[in-house]
């Protein structure tokens, strides 16, 4: 919910999104298939809210991430959960109409990236007013969380990832999970995997693959590994 990238494969399209999480928060269940409003929704659960950071049906990925363009201060009394927006919005029959409707008032910032194999759209919700960004799906793109990344870390945390890609052909679904657990990996502060005083953790990476007949998730507990 804190870092994410998309990018083309050979074979399709993959999501990759690493959790940044206070460690007293407690673990996630790991992604198990459920029914939300009777759509089979496949998502790791949190077990504080019971929401998720990233989800998938059978034609669409939705990933989370904490705050929109600019960090906020929190308050102590949000209506629901973040996470439970994502399953209000995957669960939908129609996500994107979803979006325009859903009430967010009293919800906390968060910015939510939505890919069905035509649209890849950036959702931003930050307190006042919902936004809408396009993006191309030809090209790779990475997302760092403004609540845990000031712009300029965030920039350099593209050109990391910028030059990752410029490197290489074609990019497989394990490379994309090395970079997301190793690169930059003496860097514990903002580095892809962080580790801030032991307090605040990359705790998992989870990866949606995505061809056109089928989405199949993949998950990494970094707390196990």
């Amino acid at each position: 919910m804190c870092t994410l990238t998309f990018i083309g494969t050979k074979n399709g399209y993959c999501l990759t999104s690493n959790r940044d999480e206070k460690v007293s928060r407690g673990k996630a269940i790991p992604p198990k298939k459920y029914e939300i409003y009777g759509k089979t929704i496949t998502f790791p659960k949190d077990t504080a809210a019971g929401g998720t950071w990233v989800a998938h049906d059978e034609k669409a990925v939705l990933v989370l991430l904490n705050g929109a363009n600019e960090k906020h201060i929190p308050t102590d009394n949000y209506r629901k959960s973040r996470g439970l927006i994502v399953l209000d919005l995957i669960g939908s029959e129609n996500p994107i109409e979803e979006w325009k409707n859903i009430d967010l008032e009293n919800i906390e910032p968060f910015t939510i990236v939505y890919f069905d194999g035509e649209h890849l759209v950036q959702w931003q919700w930050n307190s006042i007013e919902k936004t809408t960004k396009q993006f191309k799906i030809e090209e790779p793109h990475i997302w760092s969380s403004a609540t845990l990344y000031e712009p300029e870390i965030r920039a350099e945390r593209a050109s990391w990832f910028a030059q990752f890609h410029q490197e290489k052909e074609s990019i497989s679904s394990e490379e994309l999970l090395h970079f997301h657990q190793f690169e930059q990996a003496t860097n514990s502060d903002y580095g892809l995997k962080i580790n801030r005083n032991n307090i605040l953790k990359t705790v998992s990476i989870t990866q949606c693959i995505w061809q056109p007949n089928a989405i199949k998730m993949q998950y990494l507990d970094l707390l196990e590994s």
